[in-house]
């Protein structure tokens, strides 16, 4: 599998932004994520560049926060000012609060970053049917949280 490596390396900095929730930090992570794959040869082995790639962003950002207690930014809001673009954004924001982390991850992997389910299922040691119940599940979830927090009955 060939990567479109400029394609990728905004899907790892979102990745990374999203974890980390600091742009600078996401940025250097990012950078080092990509230092990493290219020296490492090891991965043409595995035949999963994609799975690696993510594996190595990941676990920078779990060293990220070993090194110490992050502060959190703000996340800001989106730039329309409609109050029905406000509250759809904290809805979701506010039921995106109510998943694991793992969860919140495999639901930037799948639909924000577009990540094949093959590699998130290799990440999460997952068959691809067993990644696809959990994505149903975890959809439902969000859309249940979505629904409590505008107030409608779902």
């Amino acid at each position: 599998m060939a990567l479109d490596m400029e394609e990728q390396y905004d899907r790892i900095y979102r990745y990374c932004y999203f974890k980390l929730k600091n742009a600078y930090l996401a940025e250097d992570v990012t950078q080092e994520t990509f230092l990493r794959f290219l020296e490492c040869d090891n991965y043409k082995d595995a035949g999963r560049p994609l799975a690696f790639l993510y594996t190595v962003a990941r676990n920078l950002c779990v060293d990220e926060f070993r090194k110490k207690r992050m502060e959190q930014l703000p996340d800001e809001m989106p730039g329309d000012n409609e109050e029905d673009a406000m509250v759809c954004s904290l809805s979701v924001r506010m039921a995106m609060e109510q998943l694991t982390e793992t969860e919140r991850e495999m639901v930037l992997l799948r639909y924000v970053n577009e990540v094949p389910v093959s590699v998130i299922g290799a990440m999460y040691q997952m068959s691809r049917f067993a990644l696809y119940r959990e994505m149903k599940r975890i959809l439902k979830k969000l859309e249940r949280g979505i629904s409590d927090e505008t107030g409608k009955k779902g």
